[in-house]
């Protein structure tokens, strides 16, 4: 055992920003890693404000016992705008201090691990679990709650494409998805769907739709589904206008949170469970500022500035595999020229 090692005898973990399924498996795993290393552990409730407030429970085993299986978070979690604020981050800090919390695992998004960086630079040894169902840290391959999201909309679309089918409609069905459009492109393909509007090359140019639509009527197709990314937005009033303009009914779906509930899936749950151990060994080795991440079909740790500092986009193979199977209006959005690196 390292000098380091000894060193570190109490950590804490939070889940900050939006839930998403398997942080609870991630909590899970954080907890009994850390007892079985011979380490105390805090629930820290609420995100950076339960920590700002000191509302916080040293956990025991139990304390997480048959919770693998739920959605959501048992820890809570809330956005913190004061922990964007230099007294807020001193607060947080503070408590860490106070409570002899020497290591910090949070469980988020990059807004969670702009936290994690300040108070690192405050002393605090910290490790961030991606937890975001949208998919969008640039330094991973997968993120929590993205497998369990992106199956929950898919099977909310066959439903909707089944009456849509039946009534000879055009559907447009938004999926979360603010400013990164994964859910909508795996949407978009895995439900085959006639059109992908994603936030990252949508071009707004509504007519190419209402082209596509009316020459796939005069091609016999009854029925048309658009995947539309939260993003994209304006689902009801583009749906008036592509009805307006076509003379096919059109009808738009906003799936909203659902999104985000359910009982993750297998693979949310064994990576997260991965993910949440490997923060707990890194805390134990005296490593800081590092987030856990899967890449390249490996759990790896990166530097956390270096992981904010990266920018993910749309993968454009992906996404000309997507506008391949639609035939639709993303052929001729915009999409990336592939290349010999792409391929």
């Amino acid at each position: 055992m390292s000098s380091a090692t000894k060193e570190i005898k109490t950590i804490g973990v939070l889940t900050s920003g939006g839930d998403a399924p398997g942080m609870n498996a991630a909590i899970r795993a954080v907890v009994r890693r850390a007892l079985g290393k011979g380490l105390k552990v805090y629930g820290i409730y609420r995100g950076y404000d339960g920590l700002m407030e000191e509302d916080l429970k040293e956990l025991s085993a139990q304390d997480v016992s048959d919770t693998i299986q739920k959605g959501g978070t048992v820890l809570y979690t809330a956005r913190c705008a004061e922990m964007r604020t230099p007294e807020g981050q001193k607060r947080a800090a503070e408590t860490c201090r106070k409570y002899g919390i020497e290591g910090l695992v949070v469980i988020g998004g990059d807004g969670s691990y702009r936290g994690a960086q300040v108070l690192a630079h405050q002393g605090i040894n910290v490790v961030g679990i991606p937890g975001t169902i949208d998919l969008d840290i640039s330094c991973t391959e997968y993120t929590i709650g993205f497998d369990t999201s992106v199956n929950t909309a898919m099977e909310a679309i066959d439903k909707v494409r089944d009456t849509s089918t039946s009534h000879e409609r055009c559907s447009i069905i938004e999926v979360m998805g603010r400013n990164a459009g994964y859910l909508a492109l795996w949407c978009g393909i895995a439900n085959g769907a006639e059109d992908i509007l994603l936030p990252e090359n949508y071009d707004y140019d509504e007519q190419r739709i209402i082209d596509n639509i009316i020459d796939s009527r005069r091609r016999g197709k009854k029925h048309h589904i658009i995947i539309n990314a939260e993003g994209v937005g304006h689902s009801a009033s583009m749906a008036r206008r592509i009805e307006a303009a076509t003379g096919m009914e059109t009808r738009a779906t906003i799936l909203g949170h659902m999104q985000r509930g359910g009982s993750p899936t297998a693979k949310d749950r064994v990576y997260a469970s991965i993910m949440g151990c490997m923060a707990v060994d890194l805390l134990i080795a005296g490593k800081s500022e590092r987030v856990v991440g899967y890449k390249n079909g490996k759990f790896q740790d990166f530097d956390i500035d270096e992981a904010l500092a990266m920018v993910k986009g749309i993968d454009p193979y992906q996404y000309e595999i997507a506008t391949a199977m639609s035939g639709g209006y993303s052929k001729t959005s915009g999409a990336k020229a592939l290349n010999d690196e792409t391929l």
